[in-house]
């Protein structure tokens, strides 16, 4: 028995698709309806869900070793590889993802490697477009008419990541201290940071904020922003409609460097699941680049992965 697979490396997941050398393209999320699983019949793939602890994309040898390990966990046994396809978060230039799918290759599995956000336009059945996430980070991703991979963002919370739940989290508390010493009533948004990280008050909110500058501290207080937001609060609604513009600048920096589609797919658990956010990128993207449409991605991004994978056993 021969499989094709697709894996899609995130910070904290790694999410894999494995499918028989047979099965059709056209039973995968996405695509025409086909066996879907739980309905008694056999499902023409499964769907498997493993920590990332350790991912890291460099050095490239390493890399590929904790790739194949963990797709040897989730394959059936005596199963051969017929080809991977690879989204994996931290293969930020086309040279740095063809250095680790030659990695993989090393163990004679036939593999294509691309960044994570790049999964976003084949998931979507597209040939072309734009991919943008916006989760824990921000990136879009692209191709030019001549097929060179274009990147946008991906910088890290650090430096950025704008549009992404720690840099709304950042902006937010930026926001509600700064009205907060200028004197002003608070108009929500004070409240709901402090009651999300349990404060009491202001300087205990920037203590808890500066002390643990992580993803794992700010992100989670996203939800309570937009909540505000809904709420009323207009410095939470502005801190959206700025994550809002960010996001349609690294659409806007793709497009004018000559990423070719007319779809933006967008995923990552801010973009999806925050109709607010979504709504404002889209209302963005409607002003400067009204060529474009925005999709919402409504798949696993790893459906992407596989069909790469299907792709480059064509080419094997």
């Amino acid at each position: 028995m021969r499989v094709v697979v697709g894996a899609d490396v995130g910070g904290t997941k790694l999410a894999v698709r494995v499918a028989p050398l047979g099965a059709q393209p056209g039973t995968e999320p996405g695509m025409e309806p086909g066996i879907e699983p739980g309905t008694g019949q056999d499902p023409a793939y499964t769907d498997h869900l493993l920590a990332a602890d350790g991912w890291e994309a460099s050095p490239v040898d390493t890399a590929a070793g904790w790739l194949l390990e963990r797709l040897a966990r989730v394959v059936p046994q005596g199963a051969g590889i017929a080809a991977v396809g690879i989204g994996a978060q931290g293969c930020d230039t086309q040279h740095h993802c063809a250095e680790l799918a030659a990695a993989v290759e090393k163990s004679g599995v036939p593999a294509v490697v691309v960044n994570d956000a790049a999964l976003l336009v084949p998931a979507a059945g597209l040939d072309a477009g734009i991919g943008v996430v916006a989760g824990t980070g921000s990136i879009a991703v692209a191709a030019d008419a001549g097929g060179e991979v274009l990147f946008a963002g991906g910088w890290g919370w650090v430096l950025g990541d704008e549009g992404g739940a720690p840099a709304i989290v950042r902006d937010a508390v930026r926001a509600a201290l700064a009205a907060y010493d200028a004197g002003s009533a608070d108009d929500g948004l004070l409240a709901a940071l402090l009651g999300h990280f349990a404060a009491p008050d202001p300087q205990t909110l920037a203590r808890i904020v500066n002390d643990e500058p992580t993803p794992g501290n700010w992100g989670p207080a996203a939800p309570a922003v937009f909540r505000a937001a809904d709420a009323g609060s207009a410095l939470a609604a502005g801190v959206i409609e700025g994550a809002a513009r960010e996001l349609e600048l690294l659409v806007s920096r793709v497009v004018g460097r000559g990423a070719v589609g007319d779809t933006v797919v967008a995923a990552g658990s801010v973009v999806v699941r925050q109709p607010r956010l979504a709504g404002a990128f889209r209302a963005r993207l409607a002003l400067t680049q009204p060529q474009l449409t925005l999709r919402l991605l409504d798949v696993p991004p790893v459906a992407g992965a596989l069909a790469l994978a299907r792709a480059r056993l064509r080419t094997s």
